[in-house]
C-alpha cells in the first residue's frame, strides 16, 4: 500500500522529478513536438517559482520519495476586490497515481496557500 501523499513547495532540487510531469501537462494540451513550448519558457518559468519578486509558485505532491503532481498557481490582482486573487493555473499527475487523490490534495494545497495569503 503506497503512504499518503504529501504536499509542499516546489524545491531546487525537484527539477528532475517536475521535468517529465511539466512536460506530460503540456503535452495533454499539444504543445509537443513541432508545438512543444521553447526551452526558454520552461526555463523561467523554473526560475520564476524561486524568485520573491514574481507572484507565481508550485506546489508537488510526493509519496514514497516519488513526485506524482504539479500545480502551478499565481496571485494577482482584480478589479473587483482589493486583495490578491489567487489562480490555479496548472494541474497535472502522473498516470500511475491517478485515482489516488493527488490533483484533489494538490488543489487544498493551493487552497491552504490563497488562505494564508488573505
Amino acid at each position: 500500500m503506497p503512504s499518503p501523499v504529501l504536499v509542499r513547495p516546489i524545491r531546487q532540487d525537484d527539477f528532475e522529478a517536475w521535468k517529465p510531469l511539466w512536460d506530460g501537462y503540456n503535452a495533454f494540451y499539444g504543445r509537443k513536438g513541432e508545438t512543444a513550448l521553447p526551452p526558454e519558457i520552461t526555463r523561467a518559468t523554473w526560475h520564476r517559482f524561486f524568485d520573491p519578486n514574481e507572484p507565481v509558485f508550485a506546489l508537488v505532491a510526493e509519496s514514497d520519495g516519488m513526485v506524482l503532481g504539479l500545480t502551478h498557481y499565481l496571485f494577482h490582482r482584480s478589479t473587483t476586490r482589493i486583495e490578491l486573487t489567487c489562480y490555479l493555473q496548472d494541474l497535472f499527475t502522473a498516470e500511475g497515481a491517478r485515482g489516488r487523490g493527488v490533483g484533489r490534495s494538490l488543489i487544498e494545497g493551493v487552497y491552504v496557500a490563497a488562505r494564508l495569503e488573505g
